[in-house]
């Protein structure tokens, strides 16, 4: 063993044990915030997987895409609920707690197995290495174009489907109740807020 892969397997494996006790903190935190911010921790060590890989399009995207929008998306999403209210204990919660558990180490085991019964034979292809991004965008507008495409006007309309989501007064009016606040408006404010904003 040189040093090159020495460095190798010390960083795959600090960066594979990051990556285990963030996915762990993730669900495990009672704070969803804790859990959000862990979750681009998630992320971030999965990129440097794929660096170790020599992918590096690939842990670029994984950094602009999922840790750059998805996540901070999702930490957006959950500070502008506001909401205060804390979480019931429910009744045999420990049920559920178990039952996940057994399935989750059911996934694992599933996963092991697949590992260890592949046998991981390395390409003679040629890597692309730098040249990823080029040898990319051909497969992409010669080969998948029309994945490309199709995958395009998808996310074209679930923008103007969350467009007309977050546009509250194109809702019908019986379907507002009364006690509900007006349009435009959270649903999650405090009552002072509320009750002074009335007045």
């Amino acid at each position: 063993m040189n040093l090159a892969e020495g460095v190798q397997i010390v960083s795959f494996a600090i960066l594979a044990a990051m990556t285990i006790a963030a996915a762990l903190g993730v669900v495990l935190f009672n704070n969803i915030v804790y859990s959000a911010f862990l979750l681009g921790g998630v992320f971030i060590g999965i990129s440097g997987l794929y660096v170790l890989l020599n992918a590096g399009f690939v842990a670029a995207a994984q950094v602009l895409i999922y840790v750059g929008a998805v996540n901070v998306l999702i930490l957006f999403g959950i500070m502008l609920v506001n909401k205060r209210q804390s979480f019931a204990p429910i009744k045999n919660a420990w049920v559920s707690q178990v039952a996940t558990a057994l399935v989750c180490l059911g996934l694992f085991a599933l996963l092991s197995t697949m590992i260890l019964a592949t046998p991981w034979v390395l390409s003679d292809a040629p890597i692309a290495g730098d040249n990823a991004v080029v040898v990319i965008g051909l497969h992409f507008f010669s080969d998948y174009l029309l994945p490309f495409e199709v995958a395009s006007v998808l996310l074209l309309m679930a923008l103007i489907g969350a467009i007309v989501l977050a546009r509250r007064e194109y809702l019908p009016e019986e379907a507002l109740s009364q006690d509900q606040t007006p349009a435009l408006t959270l649903p999650e404010r405090p009552r002072e807020l509320v009750a002074s904003s009335k007045k």
